[in-house]
């Protein structure tokens, strides 16, 4: 799937530290998967934005060691940060101005955790008229009792993607099959 470069960003949710330990499933090909989309998008001169999500308290207070990226992960100095402290990344944060002073129409979204954060922040982005790709490997979940980290990567890519309601196409393509340009 060739995606236009002039019109997308790659939005990276949650890959946080302490959210690996323990990892869930997948956790390298993930981060892998990302760092590949990454590397595409910036040669592309798409605009890689990295989010993160913190509390007051907790784990995931901002720059604590858990808070920081997954250290397997490769930013670059044109990266763009975005913090947050809702499940979905375009609520009160600054996300929708950053893609909107880039023309963005689009966005291509992979990270933690499958049925929260990425889940909310398709939705966020979809409402607010973006159209969506979901990296459909590049996503991941913990086992819950009810379904494993993969069950739930696979619910949530059928689920996302067969959702009309927003009238923009939101699809679920395998992150090697994305192209950006």
């Amino acid at each position: 799937m060739r995606i236009p470069a002039n019109e997308t960003a790659l939005v990276v949710i949650d890959m946080q530290a302490i959210l690996f330990e323990p990892e869930p499933p997948e956790a390298e090909e993930v981060v892998a998967r990302i760092n590949g989309l990454a590397a595409r998008a910036r040669d592309a001169g798409v605009p890689v934005v990295w989010v993160q999500h913190e509390t007051a308290t907790g784990d995931l207070v901002a720059d604590t060691p858990g808070w920081q990226l997954h250290p397997g992960l490769a930013t670059a100095p044109p990266d763009l940060f975005v913090r947050k402290t809702m499940s979905d990344a375009f609520l009160r944060t600054d996300l929708h101005a950053l893609l909107a002073d880039r023309g963005v129409r689009h966005v291509t979204v992979c990270g933690y955790s499958s049925e929260f954060c990425v889940d909310s922040s398709v939705r966020g982005a979809a409402s607010r008229g973006y159209a969506v790709t979901l990296a459909a490997d590049a996503h991941t979940s913990h086992d819950k009792p009810h379904a494993t980290g993969l069950q739930i990567r696979l619910h949530e890519n059928e689920t996302l993607r067969n959702i009309g309601s927003f009238h923009v196409a939101i699809d679920a393509v395998p992150a090697a099959e994305i192209a950006f340009g």
